[in-house]
């Protein structure tokens, strides 16, 4: 017997992930990589949020800072925040995540050394700066 939910190429997608400082993540991604706040709060229900992304895009980041418990991120080297650019990752953009915070390293994975650039946020986290594109697979129905 096979459940499903409906899924669409649509369907929003929110990663989460916890953080130790949201005032230094929100610098790393808004000023260094260029998102945008789509929302904020502070003081209500469990934890702080922080939520970056794109006006009108189908993804967001969320960043939580839960108060009065400490929950630790614990990023690995395959813990990956991919972004197919299309195209050559400026100077200017590395050299700006790392004064925001931010640290270039190598790729555990050989494959993201040769076509991207790796640098990993205040947390830990890696965000991959893909030269290539994400390519269209053909459907399956």
């Amino acid at each position: 017997m096979s459940h499903s939910v409906a899924l669409s190429p649509t369907l929003h997608l929110r990663l989460a992930r916890p953080s130790r400082n949201l005032a230094a993540a929100q610098h790393f991604y808004q000023d260094g990589l260029g998102l945008q706040v789509l929302w904020q709060s502070q003081g209500d229900g469990f934890a702080d949020l922080l939520m970056l992304g794109l006006p009108g895009a189908v993804w967001h980041l969320e960043l939580t800072h839960a108060r009065g418990q400490t929950v630790t991120p614990t990023p690995t080297a395959e813990d990956l925040l991919v972004l197919y650019l299309d195209g050559p990752v400026p100077a200017e953009v590395i050299q700006c995540l790392e004064q925001c915070g931010g640290q270039r390293v190598a790729a555990l994975n050989p494959y993201w050394d040769e076509w991207s650039v790796t640098v990993q946020d205040p947390d830990g986290y890696r965000l991959v700066l893909c030269t290539r594109s994400w390519p269209k697979l053909p459907s399956t129905t």
